[in-house]
């Protein structure tokens, strides 16, 4: 659902970002975190279904259309907000249906956000402490998110259990990929604007969360 933004694709001279950059980034990373989180349990403490894919694709999109409109000005952090309680809202119905439907459901979330956690903080990590430059990925990234994308909407409307599990798993490979780039970007100073870098880090740790919930629910299921 997310894709490396094309601007971000050219060729430019490694530059160290300013630290400020980085520390903005992560902090405002962390308060959408947190705040998606509340919408979510939000959602589950008052039962709200999930809206539908049509509806989550489009809050989604024009959202994110609204945070690159105004990312330059103070309106761009209450859009950042506006787009993750929104994504938090439709996360909500989801966790709660492994929550019921599974036995050990609970085990299962928590497996799958300790997952995402050590994946993120992993690959951040090393491509801040190694400061290597991870732009050569994008147009790869951007092709197979493109790809990833139109296969999980076959398996939705055609009912291919084999081919979501699938997509799940390129899924955790490409969003991967993804906070290794921006991460990249950030440290190389391709990326300027913390807002559309949160964004992104955001996008990718919400499909890697979901991506690893089904996989492990999966397998939860077979045993």
């Amino acid at each position: 659902m997310s894709t490396p933004r094309p601007d971000m694709l050219r060729t430019a001279p490694v530059q160290v970002a300013d630290n400020r950059l980085i520390r903005n980034t992560y902090t405002l990373l962390a308060m959408t975190l947190l705040f998606s989180a509340a919408t979510a349990g939000l959602s589950m403490m008052l039962h709200l279904p999930h809206p539908g894919m049509l509806v989550t694709l489009v809050g989604y999109y024009g959202l994110l259309f609204l945070v690159t409109r105004l990312r330059g000005s103070a309106w761009g952090l209450a859009a950042v907000f506006a787009l993750t309680g929104f994504m938090g809202l439709t996360l909500g119905p989801i966790v709660q249906a492994y929550l019921t439907m599974l036995p050990n459901g609970g085990q299962v979330v928590m497996m799958a956000m300790g997952g995402t956690g050590a994946i993120f903080l992993g690959l951040s990590g090393y491509a801040l402490t190694s400061r290597r430059d991870f732009s050569f990925m994008g147009g790869f990234l951007m092709v197979g998110v493109l790809v990833a994308f139109l296969a999980g909407l076959g398996a939705i409307f055609f009912h291919l259990p084999a081919l979501s599990l699938a997509v799940s798993a390129m899924f955790v490979l490409l969003m991967s990929g993804v906070i290794l780039y921006e991460t990249s970007n950030l440290v190389q100073g391709y990326e300027t604007n913390y807002i559309m870098a949160t964004v992104t880090l955001y996008v990718a740790i919400y499909n890697l969360f979901l991506s690893l919930l089904q996989l492990l629910g999966f397998a939860s299921r077979d045993d």
